[in-house]
């Protein structure tokens, strides 16, 4: 079986080789801890531990190491530890907010049925590496100092934007470039900045006497040549970190090391749209992993209905996540559940792992599934289920729905019921449609009928 990777640089598949198929090496960009981590920040946890089990799967799981970093030096990680901890001092403010996030992320993507990486490096905790790197590039005429500020000279390096392949214009607005008194040229970026009153600070490098912070793009750079050393095999990500994040990083590491490449494949997951449209706040539409697992749209969802509803689209394309995906999802889950069985000396269907290794079809191998409960091959399905990673034990719909029909006010619903019937008699229909949705919320499907309205719980 030969593993085939789609990679960013390249723009093509392309098989797999490891550097040394005795220690294959990945890492993935991680969350920034400052609150919980929202549905798609969720994907490319997913899209990665498929990838990580598969990998597992070919070299051995004592041959693969997975690092994905934590970022706990941001701006909203100090606003958030100001406003919940003001009493305390700011070190540890942070560490309190994000020992507090980094236990609650674990804690979703567990249910998830994610395996945990390899390695999980702070940011923090490599400072040293970032200000080695920083001094390496100093040297090497790539980086320069300028009022307290270390920069990256972006015209030293003469392939800078390969993996973007965007024109200067298109990265200086991407970049949200800052024109600052610092820079030599706009399209520089920090690697060590001065710290501002209120936020956290080191002793900085290069002889610069007021104290620092690190800039974002530097800490990947660090945590991954610390773990996986200057070339790796994978690094993976969102398709919004490609510019400028994992440009910079292959900035960082190619010239600090002077190497041809910083990993040998790149791979990015495609956005996550949510009913239709982009995810936000101002929009009501903003859903965390812990909305859905303990309560949205009126029902609890179980971790292996979110993880199979990620997997019905290819990771490299967008996805909109919709009731209508769940709902069938607890379907054909508990289909599955109700229809195989637990046999540990049963391997995943070969079809199954035929599927991912074409660079992680995951719709191909959703397919698979349902071939393997048509013919009732009931050991193979939920050996396959298992290593997708689809705890389907936990999926039982005939139990969500007697959930369902405790939490429900019986007693309410028929008002709202009623409020609707009155509001469309007065031809408001606003008002109407506003009842409509808040039941339809609650889990309520309504059925208009010429002698009148019922309802019933949403399957």
């Amino acid at each position: 079986m030969q593993l085939k990777l789609y990679d960013t640089l390249a723009r093509e598949k392309r098989v797999f080789q490891p550097i040394d198929p005795a220690r294959v090496r990945m890492y993935v960009c991680g969350p920034t801890v400052y609150d919980f981590a929202h549905i798609g920040n969720a994907r490319p946890v997913i899209v990665f531990d498929v990838l990580f089990r598969l990998l597992r799967h070919l070299y051995g799981a004592n041959h693969v190491t997975y690092v994905r970093n934590i970022t706990d030096v941001d701006d909203k990680i100090n606003a958030r530890a100001a406003e919940e901890y003001p009493d305390k001092p700011l070190n540890e403010a942070i560490r309190l907010v994000t020992e507090k996030t980094e236990a609650q992320f674990h804690a979703d993507v567990d249910a998830l049925g994610c395996l945990r990486p390899t390695v999980e490096p702070r940011a923090t905790e490599h400072i040293e590496e970032m200000k080695a790197l920083i001094e390496r590039l100093i040297a090497s005429g790539n980086a320069y100092v300028e009022q307290d500020h270390v920069l990256f000279s972006v015209a030293s390096m003469s392939d800078y934007g390969r993996l973007a392949r965007r024109s200067l214009d298109e990265m200086i607005a991407g970049a949200r470039v800052e024109v600052a008194p610092y820079k030599r040229d706009p399209m520089d970026f920090v690697l060590w900045k001065p710290s501002k009153p209120g936020e956290p600070a080191w002793a900085s490098p290069a002889g610069i006497a007021a104290p620092g912070r690190p800039g974002w793009h530097l800490e990947c750079s660090a945590m991954s040549w610390k773990h996986l050393g200057e070339t790796f095999d994978i690094h993976g990500g969102g398709i919004d970190l490609v510019f400028p994040h994992h440009e910079n990083e292959i900035a960082q590491s190619r010239c600090a090391f002077h190497t041809p490449v910083m990993a040998n494949y790149w791979m990015h997951n495609g956005f996550l749209q949510v009913e239709g449209e982009k995810m936000s706040k101002s929009l009501g539409n903003f859903v965390t992993i812990h909305e859905l697992l303990t309560g949205w749209r009126g029902w609890r969802w179980p971790g292996a209905v979110l993880r199979f509803a990620m997997l019905g689209t290819h990771y490299r394309q967008p996805i909109d996540w919709t009731l209508k995906r769940l709902e069938e999802a607890v379907e054909r889950l508990s289909l599955f559940r109700a229809h195989s069985f637990e046999d540990p000396n049963v391997a995943p269907a070969p079809a199954v792992l035929e599927a991912l290794s074409d660079d992680l079809n995951t719709p191909q191998a959703i397919a698979e599934l349902n071939g393997l409960y048509e013919r009732k091959e009931a050991a193979v399905l939920r050996a396959s289920c298992r290593f997708l990673g689809l705890d389907i034990e936990a999926v039982d719909l005939n139990a969500m729905l007697r959930e369902r029909r405790a939490d429900l006010n019986v007693n309410a619903v028929d008002a709202l019921v009623a409020a609707r019937n009155a509001a469309r008699k007065e031809k408001n229909f606003k008002e109407s449609d506003r009842i409509r949705d808040e039941l339809a919320a609650m889990g309520v499907v309504l059925k208009d009928t010429k002698d009148g309205t019922t309802w019933e719980i949403a399957r």
